[in-house]
């Protein structure tokens, strides 16, 4: 475990940290080009920190650089109401109690948020547990009949979908991609929520979200500098985490973040912003969330890039960020950055060797570049010089793991999952 003067009160949520005014940055055509990505440990102005007094101003600057330039400013955060909507205390052949909770936040007439809660009945106290969003809807990840199909708009590709609608057909469909009964043998609960509910993840519904139940009287749309989808789903991980932090079978010192591609950015975000959350798992990430933006490793036109991201997908990110396409080398820090705001955290990579857009070797590069801030801590980082080889988990406090095969999150991801929060969370 992390020193316990690092730990953050279950109480405090990060999400309202320091921001200077968008007038007091630099607009992006004036910030200097960086081949390489920039220091965690130097300020903006070229101060070098070398003190964790330092890192703390620092962690604040760096907080408000991300949400100006690229995710767009997280609002307060708000209290959060929960309402049981069903319960199986029978689960898994009587081996997990499942329930589904109604989350509510915001303005009265704000979206609601539907958590699935899975915990394992022979627990002998709080567990701890695996939190964040998912694809294809709750209903998919389990057998239950009860669990509610999602009414909002899915994605065309998931099993059961017809006209962007899911349907009872995909319930259970896809068990094996959250992988809940093995999770549970293992001791750990599962909290999850389909991202849709939080923010549709299309451009031209994003009324359809929580988002504009939190513009400003007067103000219909989002602002160069307001916060995105992506980070409307980290939103919604910390309005989940207000809800397990205060449950008596959940562990609310032992909440892991953990998501895949698109969603494998949100938990890396959210953890960045949340220190109640003891530990980030993103699944083959990619730009934007575990790979580098000036793309400094793998191979040219083979992975994600800034330009791709904000030009397929607009809404991920907010409108500043777009202003980088052409060089994201004027970005004032890079994904290295988002994993030291995570110190002295545990943070794990994980990746596919079939999946080259995710840039794996790019995420090592990543995590390299970290390191120095959980070093300045007095934790271990990285403890890998050279990727490891294939289906070799790096289970240093900065994690790595690559494993045959293509973009999506398996089972056998899960068992890596697993093994790693059981040397890093071990009380």
């Amino acid at each position: 475990m992390y020193p316990a003067t690092f730990l953050a009160s279950a109480a405090v949520v990060l999400l309202t940290c320091l921001a200077l005014p968008a007038a007091d940055w630099p607009a992006p055509d004036k910030l200097p080009v960086r081949d390489a990505m920039p220091d965690p440990l130097v300020f903006l102005s070229g101060e070098k920190v070398t003190t964790r007094e330092q890192w703390a101003k620092r962690r604040d600057e760096l907080k408000a650089l991300f949400q100006h330039y690229m995710y767009g400013t997280f609002p307060q955060a708000v209290p959060t109401t929960a309402k049981v909507l069903h319960t199986n205390d029978r689960y898994l052949d009587g081996k997990a109690t499942l329930r589904e909770v109604e989350l509510s936040f915001g303005p009265p007439a704000c979206p609601k948020v539907r958590l699935l809660v899975v915990v394992p009945n022979d627990r002998k106290g709080p567990v701890p547990c695996f939190v964040g969003p998912n694809f294809g809807g709750n209903h998919a990840l389990v057998t239950d009949p009860k669990v509610m199909v999602p009414p909002g708009w899915m994605y065309p590709n998931r099993v059961g979908v017809k006209d962007n609608k899911a349907t009872e057909d995909g319930r259970g469909k896809e068990v094996d991609s959250w992988a809940i009964d093995q999770t549970v043998a293992r001791g750990y609960g599962v909290a999850t929520f389909y991202a849709g509910d939080a923010a549709p993840d299309k451009a031209d519904l994003w009324k359809d979200g929580i988002r504009p139940h939190f513009l400003a009287p007067g103000v219909e749309k989002p602002g160069p500098s307001d916060w995105a989808t992506i980070t409307a789903w980290a939103y919604a991980v910390s309005r989940a985490v207000d809800y397990l932090s205060g449950e008596k079978d959940i562990d609310g010192k032992r909440l892991i973040a953990v998501g895949h591609s698109r969603l494998g950015k949100t938990v890396l975000l959210a953890a960045a912003f949340d220190d109640r959350i003891a530990m980030a798992i993103p699944n083959q990430a990619g730009c934007g969330g575990t790979a580098p933006s000036r793309g400094t490793a793998g191979e040219a036109g083979k992975y994600e890039t800034v330009a791709r991201i904000n030009t397929s997908f607009p809404h991920w990110f907010n409108d500043t960020f777009k202003q980088f396409n052409d060089d994201p080398r004027r970005l004032p820090f890079d994904q290295n950055g988002l994993v030291a705001l995570c110190a002295p955290r545990p943070v794990l990579f994980t990746n596919a060797t079939e999946d080259l857009w995710a840039n794996p070797a790019g995420q090592f590069e990543v995590l390299k570049a970290a390191d120095g801030v959980y070093r300045l801590l007095g934790v271990e980082g990285l403890e890998a010089k050279a990727m490891p080889e294939v289906d070799k988990l790096v289970s240093s406090r900065l994690g790595y793991y690559i494993r045959p095969g293509k973009h999506a999150m398996t089972r056998g991801d899960w068992k890596v999952y697993l093994d790693f929060a059981d040397k890093q969370l071990a009380k």
